[in-house]
């Protein structure tokens, strides 16, 4: 891939459910190294957009290209190869209750590298260490774990093939103001260290101030403004600005 080609590149995105339309022609560009946070109400299509790119969704039409591949209506040896390069963190986290915290975080890379029993230990008690865990977890379940511990395994799974490209959901719903700064600064440090080009949807606007290089507002099914995280203070865009100072009255409707 040359510098100048995009990462992710999406053209023309559309997907409805029924005569319900969630994405209504989304056009997005992401190269190399970009951390791009997806700003939007509830029920405004930011999960159903990142799960259509990664391609647990089906697009109703459109295109998806990544590393300029076109995935969609791809088969599925190929969209394995390009989930490859792939991490995500869902907003629930999505731990499988049933597996460990070791299990749980290499439970891909297992699948890519075929992993000895003592690799696997190894790579999970390193990533364990990088977001602050300690190995003497490696053994418990995910029920035995803090809400704030949950998320953080959950990063350490979707980071833990040191991905080309992170898909964050959510990262801090439902944690107190503490874990959100600092599953916030363990994103930023992840960026940074990957160099991984990151997709991130959110409401938080202290989430997106910290991790993000540019900054969306998806609304409608459409993309209404993007653009770098420090101009978005500064815009006269009437719905962008609603949002960000949560305001009641405007174009923004409930």
């Amino acid at each position: 891939m040359n510098e100048n080609q995009s990462k992710i590149k999406v053209r023309g995105l559309h997907k409805a459910f029924g005569d319900h339309v969630v994405l209504d022609g989304i056009d997005l560009d992401l190269k190399k190294g970009d951390a791009l946070v997806i700003l939007g109400g509830s029920g405004s299509g930011k999960s159903v957009l990142i799960k259509t790119i990664i391609g647990l969704m089906k697009a109703d039409s459109g295109s998806i290209m990544i590393d300029g591949i076109e995935t969609n209506n791809i088969s599925d040896r190929k969209r394995f190869e390009i989930m490859e390069k792939c991490g995500f963190l869902f907003q629930a986290g999505a731990l499988f209750d049933s597996l460990t915290v070791q299990d749980n975080i290499t439970f891909f890379a297992e699948k890519l590298y075929k992993l000895s029993k003592k690799d696997k230990e190894e790579l999970a008690i390193s990533k364990l260490e990088s977001v602050g865990l300690s190995p003497r977890i490696l053994n418990l379940y995910p029920a035995e774990l803090s809400g704030g511990m949950q998320k953080r395994v959950s990063l350490t799974r979707a980071i833990c093939s040191n991905p080309e490209i992170i898909f964050f959901d959510e990262p801090t719903t439902g944690l107190d103001p503490i874990m959100t700064n600092v599953i916030n600064e363990l994103i930023a440090k992840a960026q940074e260290k990957l160099g991984a080009t990151t997709i991130t949807i959110t409401h938080d606007m202290n989430t997106a101030y910290r991790i993000a290089t540019e900054i969306a507002l998806l609304y409608n099914g459409k993309i209404l403004w993007r653009g770098k995280k420090e101009d978005i203070k500064h815009t006269d865009n009437p719905y962008v600005k609603q949002f960000i100072n949560g305001d009641i009255d405007g174009p923004v409707t409930i």
